[in-house]
């Protein structure tokens, strides 16, 4: 990946991403032989970018999509792989075990690290004739009239504008390109953030994701490869605080009540991770010749580790609109088409939004009435298998309209 040199001249392209991260590159990616110009703009140098000690989970339909763009056969040596999902409840034995045959497929999703899928879609988009990286630059403003959007980048000491049919904001949760757009968020903040770090275990097998929900919240449990596993641990805000700051003995010993002992002896292999937790919907996802996705959208409680599969599916829902109306010879900033991606994907996130708060509220108390309904609630899922595979279905990303590269 090479960023383009200075130029006086204004370039035009028929769409401009801004944000270089996974999101963006993917829908870049998924265009690569479109034939469509297309301006990566990115804020930060392509090695720094990578620098993030942070792993995902990958649901299936994000495999799929990558699968479908063509980094799948790069990507999938180097992601973890879980064969098994396991929800339960503190230390209520009623656990609910989800296999991958339940499914008839090999695994049940993946767990990813950063720096390994950003590297492997920067790889996949290097040399592409129909992409120009814009790196480092970052956008001070836009005006859209007519059949273009007018964007002022600055690089360094200088200014450059670029045209674009259409422009897209995949630049994250705090979103500059939404901000500039005026376009409104609605959401919260929870009393919670998340303590995020790898472990080295000991466990014979690291085949099995884990969502254990305690009063304090829910952590997700990720296997990595090499038996590592990504743990996000949701605590109150003061605890998390607390958790990032005491000594590396007194976490690893809280992490093992709540890991318990089939892990075996637990070692620290990265820093740990504060965040706050926030549920955010922008109030429209698209207006003329503007789109978002990914952060920029939408955020959700980690429970679940949905978030970035939901920016992976808006980058390929986006993507086949963008397709489609090209095709057809029409263009593709026009807000009649951008319409067709809002409609398709509003509704699904905010599905998932509204699940996932669900989700820890119902299960981050020690309100008996909720206790009870909650438990009740496993043994149903546990017992009935269509409710187990709807569950399943849903947390695998396979609910709802599939995009066609998924196929």
């Amino acid at each position: 990946m090479t960023p383009s040199a200075p130029t006086a001249e204004i370039a035009d392209f028929h769409l401009a991403i801004v944000g270089g991260g996974i999101v963006g590159l993917t829908l870049a990616a998924a265009l690569k032989d479109s034939g469509l110009k297309i301006a990566i703009i990115e804020a930060l140098p392509p090695e720094q970018s990578r620098e993030k000690p942070q792993a995902y989970a990958l649901s299936l339909l994000s495999a799929h999509v990558w699968e479908g763009v063509g980094v799948w056969p790069a990507l999938f040596p180097h992601l973890g792989k879980f064969e098994r999902i396991q929800l339960s409840d503190g230390f209520y034995p009623g656990v609910v075990p989800f296999r991958a045959e339940e499914l008839t497929g090999d695994y049940l999703g993946y767990v990813g690290e950063h720096r390994q899928i950003l590297t492997t879609l920067q790889t996949f988009l290097d040399g592409a004739e129909n992409l120009r990286w814009f790196c480092p630059a970052r956008v001070t403003g836009f005006q859209t009239g007519g059949d273009w959007t007018e964007i002022t980048l600055e690089r360094g000491e200088s200014a450059e504008v670029i045209k674009a049919k259409l422009l897209v904001g995949a630049d994250g949760a705090q979103s500059p390109i939404r901000n500039l757009a005026g376009i409104q968020t609605r959401g919260w903040r929870y009393p919670q953030a998340c303590v995020a770090v790898t472990v080295q275990h000991q466990a014979a097998q690291n085949i099995t994701a884990f969502e254990r929900f305690w009063q304090t919240g829910p952590m997700g449990v990720l296997p990595l490869p090499g038996n590592r596993v990504q743990v996000v641990w949701t605590l109150p805000l003061a605890e998390a605080q607390a958790m990032v700051q005491v000594d590396p003995e007194t976490f690893i010993e809280a992490l093992q009540t709540h890991l318990g002992p089939s892990f075996g002896a637990l070692e620290l292999v990265g820093p740990r991770r504060f965040f706050p937790v926030r549920l955010m919907q922008a109030r429209r996802y698209v207006q003329p010749r503007l789109a978002l996705a990914g952060d920029a959208a939408h955020g959700c409680h980690p429970v679940g580790g949905q978030g970035l599969n939901l920016g992976i599916r808006d980058s390929a829902a986006l993507a086949e609109v963008i397709l489609g109306a090209h095709h057809q010879g029409l263009d593709i900033g026009q807000l009649s088409v951008l319409k067709q991606y809002e409609a398709w994907r509003y509704p699904e996130n905010l599905v998932i939004l509204a699940f996932t708060d669900f989700l820890n509220r119902f299960f981050s108390n020690s309100f008996l009435p909720f206790l009870l309904l909650r438990r009740l609630g496993l043994e149903l899922l546990r017992r009935i298998a269509p409710l187990k595979l709807l569950a399943l279905r849903l947390m695998t990303g396979l609910l709802g309209r599939r995009p066609q590269i998924a196929q």
